[in-house]
């Protein structure tokens, strides 16, 4: 699935995979067909891509979802089989229960993970890789509330999410983009400013919550193949 949207907040979505700043880093952005687009940046300090991409294909528990956000993830139904510990969530299907900001009630939610190929152009993609403007990048189509629509594949129509790592001397950066309301906005019924900053906070706020575990979890369930830095 090749993205082809133009009218995000950006001339084009790949310009996300350029680090250099954007007029939108953080803060939400209505596009002229009613869409909404939501912007989140998160230092994660002490952590990298590696580590990153490695946790979607470890967490896989309730626990491990309150480890990530303690207050708003709520409940870990399940991923599809197309998941595979340690080693895949491209092609998988995640469905939890989590809220989005101090504002919204938890809801249900559902992704579905796809390469990054599907969502950026093979050739600036390669690009922001050899330039190491990019480490690692973690999209999928999302859903959230009680009727989540999904198409032929299994995709949930009305969302796409897209995570970037920028590996840096002291960690690593992740910039964030969701667009929503694909095809459940109306003119008379528009996704609400409040789920945007809900959502905002809450990317925000996990991201930053994980970064603070992430590398000694990481370090520990991996003591066989990756040896960890050395404090002393």
């Amino acid at each position: 699935m090749k993205d082809t949207h133009q009218n995000w907040d950006l001339p084009s979505i790949d310009d996300l995979l350029n680090p250099a700043p954007l007029p939108l880093e953080m803060g939400i952005s209505r596009l002229k067909d009613g869409r909404l687009v939501v912007a989140a940046r998160t230092d994660m300090t002490g952590c990298t891509g590696d580590m990153f991409d490695w946790w979607f294909k470890f967490f896989s528990t309730t626990e491990h979802l309150k480890w990530w956000h303690p207050s708003e993830h709520k409940a870990h139904y399940g991923w599809d089989s197309h998941w595979k510990k340690g080693q895949n969530y491209i092609g998988a299907t995640i469905y939890a229960e989590e809220g989005l900001g101090t504002k919204i009630a938890p809801i249900p939610a559902k992704i579905r993970f796809h390469a990054a190929e599907d969502f950026f152009s093979t050739e600036r993609l390669m690009y922001a890789r050899e330039q190491r403007w990019i480490s690692t990048a973690v999209c999928g189509c999302i859903g959230f509330g009680q009727s989540i629509t999904l198409d032929g594949k299994g995709d949930p129509i009305d969302g796409r999410m897209i995570h970037l790592i920028r590996d840096t001397g002291w960690g690593c950066v992740l910039r964030s983009r969701f667009i929503l309301g694909e095809t459940t906005n109306t003119d008379a019924n528009p996704v609400a400013d409040e789920i945007g900053l809900g959502l905002m906070q809450h990317a925000h706020c996990e991201f930053t919550s994980l970064s603070r575990l992430l590398p000694s979890l990481y370090y520990g369930e991996n003591a066989a193949t990756v040896e960890p830095p050395n404090y002393w």
